[in-house]
Formats: structure tokens, C-alpha cells, sequence
């Protein structure tokens, strides 16, 4: 009878570091899955950077272009004020006019991309924030299930050795009695 109750003991000791040995496992693989997602918003972060630097390098071109091409005609202009100088002034005003929308459109589109970038900084941040606290449930979740198992396992090798115990003293009592039925 004593080899049944360390049995299932050692049954529930082991099903016990089984189910622990798998949620062990339960939280390697959501680590790993942590890491490799934070490793692809890294990427997604740093390729949205390098899309931007290109477009605002591309952007700074077209500006600098455009920056030539109004030195250009603002040369243009010169010489037709020298000439006209009623009939140039407008058009001067109105190129002026052109190059400070370009420059107010290119300030918008730096801001733009910018903001992308942030949001999906932000969005990122959120996700890890939401995986971390994930992992630190199933953690204590593993923790309680562990102390749970713990107590469940104490309670039966109490309950066997109250019960052998018993037994025993009910066998002493026994061979107690047939000692006083034989006169021994």
C-alpha cells in the first residue's frame, strides 16, 4: 500500500514538472517570438528612415533644381527690368510667390514623412508594450500553477501519512487485541 501512495506521488510530481517543462517552453517560444517581431519593427523603422532620406535627398534635388532654374530667370528678370521695368515687376512677385509654395510644400512634405515615421515608431512601441505584458501574465500564470501543484502535492503526502498512521495504529490496536484474546 505504501509503494501506491509514493507512486502517485511521484505520478503527480511528475505530471507536474511535465506540465511546467512545457510552459517553459510556452514562453521560450513566445521570447523568441517577442524578439524576432521587435527585430522586424526595428527593420520596418529603419527602412521607413532610409525610403525618407531618399525622398528628401530626391526632394532637396528637385529643390536645388528648382532653386537654379529661379536664379536663372530671376536673371531673366534683370535683364527685362532693365529693359521694362513696369512690365518685369509682376512677374517678379509672382515667381517669388512660386518659390515660396515649392518651399512651403517641400517644409509639408518633410513633416509628412516625418510623422510616418513616428506613428510607426508609436505603433511599434504599443505592440511590444502589449507582447511584454502577455509574457509577464503567462509567467505568473505559471507561477500560481506551480504553487497550486506544490500545495496539491504537500496535501496528498499529508493525507498518506495521516492515513498510514492510521493504519498503523489500527494494526497496533489489532495485534493488541488478538495478543489479549491468546493471553500473550
Amino acid at each position: 500500500m505504501q509503494i501506491e501512495i509514493g507512486e502517485t506521488s511521484i505520478l503527480s510530481v511528475y505530471e507536474a514538472e511535465t506540465e511546467l517543462r512545457h510552459l517553459r517552453q510556452t514562453i521560450a517560444a513566445l521570447r523568441q517570438e517577442l524578439e524576432q517581431r521587435h527585430a522586424d519593427s526595428a527593420d520596418d523603422v529603419q527602412r521607413a528612415a532610409a525610403t525618407s532620406q531618399g525622398e528628401i535627398i530626391q526632394l532637396r534635388m528637385t529643390a536645388a533644381a528648382l532653386r537654379e532654374a529661379l536664379e536663372a530667370k530671376q536673371t531673366e528678370m534683370d535683364e527685362a527690368v532693365q529693359r521694362a521695368l513696369a512690365d518685369s515687376h509682376g512677374e517678379i512677385i509672382q515667381l517669388r510667390a512660386t518659390a515660396g509654395a515649392l518651399r512651403d510644400e517641400l517644409e509639408s512634405l518633410q513633416v509628412s514623412k516625418q510623422e510616418a515615421v513616428q506613428k510607426a515608431l508609436a505603433e511599434s512601441a504599443a505592440e511590444i508594450a502589449v507582447l511584454k505584458r502577455t509574457a509577464t501574465a503567462l509567467l505568473e500564470s505559471m507561477e500560481t500553477l506551480k504553487g497550486n501543484y506544490e500545495e496539491k502535492i504537500q496535501d496528498m503526502e499529508r493525507h498518506a501519512r495521516d492515513e498510514l498512521k492510521q493504519l498503523t495504529d489500527t494494526v497496533s490496536a489489532l495485534g493488541a487485541e488478538l495478543d489479549k484474546r491468546h493471553g500473550r
